[in-house]
């Protein structure tokens, strides 16, 4: 049982393991903190949090458990804001989809040796965002990664493992650099590449015919392309060296792909298509 939890961003993914602890009856309060008020007040008014604040000094005050769903570029500021006003066992973990300069982050604020700190990912969210899109079920049966540190405190990871699994999901570790690899790959390219398809097609002439004709296919794959800008931004500059790697990996693949089309390749064209289906349908 967590006596105060403090989530610093009641979003999508901050506000559904709010709702997800309360179903469980696994914490007794939780505050909300964020920038925007109005969104506040309809967190507490969809029972989601029980207070809430503008200040993070001020909320994580007697907090037992500081979990910040910020986009990864602010997190160092919420680590400053909040460093000098935790209790001396306050636990800290986060959501953000890159470990490695969040954990530097952490020890620029905190130094080499902070025991508290659990970096996490949730491997689950939607394309939608805000409090509205929360729900308690969006962990149930998915990956929660944690990341500790060889300074992490057994503690710390035990509270933060077992935050999650009351919420539903299967809690693993990955070692941090493999982590941002990993998901380089599985996560932050297919989102470059969905928002990279929906712009370029807008740029084209027949604008308003191509969307209008768009089929289930194109709907399933750029789904993504609706998701916060603002957090995919911060993504591919915090996780740039995997994510460019994968994305050279990716476009020597299209342009051999590309040309074996060109030259009316069948045989690579359905080599390719099957290596994929495949693949897919061994794993997904």
């Amino acid at each position: 049982m967590i006596n105060k939890l403090c989530i610093i961003g009641v979003g999508l993914i901050g506000g559904s393991l709010a709702r997800a602890l309360k179903h469980a009856e696994m914490v007794n309060h939780i505050v909300g903190v964020g920038r925007n008020i109005e969104s506040l007040i309809k967190a507490k008014q969809l029972g989601v949090i029980d207070s809430y604040s503008d200040n993070i000094a001020e909320a994580v005050v007697d907090a037992d458990v500081i979990l910040i769903a910020v986009p990864v570029g602010s997190i160092k500021g919420v680590f400053s804001a909040l460093r000098s006003h935790l209790k001396s066992d306050a636990v800290i973990t986060d959501v953000g989809s890159v470990k490695g300069s969040v954990v530097l982050a952490s020890r620029e604020v905190f130094g080499e040796d902070y025991k508290n700190f659990v970096p996490g990912h949730p491997i689950a969210g939607t394309e939608q965002s805000g409090v509205e899109a929360s729900f308690a079920e969006l962990y149930r049966g998915q990956r929660v990664i944690l990341t500790p540190l060889e300074s992490t405190d057994s503690r710390a990871i035990k509270i933060v493992s077992e935050m999650w699994q009351a919420a539903g999901a299967e809690v693993t570790s990955l070692g941090i650099e493999h982590h941002d690899e990993v998901l380089a790959a599985t996560s932050h390219l297919p989102h470059v590449l969905a928002y990279a398809l929906v712009d370029t097609l807008a740029s084209v002439h027949e604008r308003r015919e191509v969307f209008q004709f768009a089929a289930g296919g194109f709907k399933d794959f750029t789904r993504i392309a609706s998701s916060h800008p603002d957090m995919w931004h911060d993504i591919c500059l915090n996780n740039k060296d995997a994510l460019v790697d994968m994305l050279k990996r990716f476009t020597v693949d299209l342009n051999k792909l590309t040309k074996a089309i060109e030259d009316g390749d069948g045989d690579f064209i359905k080599q390719t298509f099957e290596r994929a289906k495949t693949t897919r349908d061994q794993f997904c």
